[in-house]
């Protein structure tokens, strides 16, 4: 089970065109919680400006959140103008599929983004996509992703040393 990210960035508008069309990447499964918004719901100008500027390129958005509150990534989703699937159940495969579905694409042109490691990147690796970790925007987490950040903490270090990241 392969738990290390593909590519780990500082935040997502750092993701740009040309990583990608290295990368074969046609599209992206975002999550939304401390990857685009922040843990008061606050979602910046410069992820807004990075979502249509990396549409206008032609890659293809998707939001994946695992949140039960649909009005808030229905919210996220209406500013950037894309479709979203809430209540994921991440890491398990479900979701990422049904959104591999509707993307129309192969797994290995799709990345994942996200700030969690066992839901977003565990999810993404066993579906063979692309998996991209940002940190989070906050340091404030809901209880329920707080308790795990320590572990994941340790993983990023042993991740970060690994690629003379440190």
């Amino acid at each position: 089970m392969k738990i290390y990210p593909d590519r780990y960035i500082d935040k997502v508008e750092l993701i740009t065109i040309e990583f990608l069309q290295e990368n074969r990447i046609k599209a992206l499964i975002l999550d939304v919680d401390n990857t685009l918004i922040d843990y008061n719901k606050n979602l910046s100008q410069s992820v807004i400006d990075w979502a249509k500027e990396i549409k206008r390129q032609g890659i293809k958005l998707y939001i994946l959140s695992n949140t039960n509150q649909r009005e808030k990534v229905e919210g996220v989703a209406k500013a950037l103008q894309i479709p979203y699937i809430n209540l994921a159940k991440k890491p398990l495969k479900t979701g990422f599929l049904k959104v591999q579905k509707e993307l129309k694409e192969e797994s290995e042109n799709i990345g994942v983004v996200g700030d969690q490691i066992f839901t977003d990147i565990l999810g993404g690796n066993r579906c063979n996509m692309f998996t991209i970790l940002v940190e989070p925007i906050a340091t404030k987490d809901f209880w329920y992703t707080a308790w795990k950040r320590p572990l994941e903490n340790k993983i990023k270090k042993r991740y970060k040393k690994e690629k003379g990241m440190e």
